[in-house]
This record gives structure tokens, C-alpha cells and sequence, in this order.
């Protein structure tokens, strides 16, 4: 894991197409903002992986599936 300290207005780069920058710092609270391709997906953590374990669960099939379609 790379760390890094940034201070407001400063940015970090992400290969040619993707940039974060520090835009406030409120008590405990970062506010960033990154800029990236409209095809590269930016999510927070846990919103990824309730989009991870919804997809999953929508992939998989019940049981009872294969007694449906007889």
C-alpha cells in the first residue's frame, strides 16, 4: 500500500487519466475530488461492495430453479 500525505489543494495523479485532489478538510472529514473517465467506475468502499453482493446474489440461482422449469 502506497501512502501519502496531501495537504488542501494539493493532488494525487493515477496513471494519465485519473486525479484526486483534496478540496476541504472539515474536523475528521476529507472531501476529495477525482477526476476519471466516464468509463472507470468511482465508488465508495462500501457502496462497491453492496454493488458486489447484489450482483452476486442476483447471479445466483435457487435451488428450487431447476424444479420451475419441469
Amino acid at each position: 500500500m502506497l501512502v501519502l500525505t496531501r495537504k488542501l489543494k494539493q493532488k494525487i495523479q493515477i496513471g494519465d487519466e485519473i486525479e484526486i485532489e483534496v478540496l476541504a478538510i472539515d474536523g475528521e472529514q476529507i472531501k476529495l475530488g477525482i477526476t476519471a473517465p466516464k468509463e472507470i467506475d468511482v465508488h465508495r468502499h462500501e457502496i462497491y461492495q453492496a454493488i458486489i453482493e447484489e450482483n452476486t446474489k442476483a447471479a445466483s440461482v435457487p435451488s428450487s430453479f431447476g424444479d420451475f422449469l419441469k
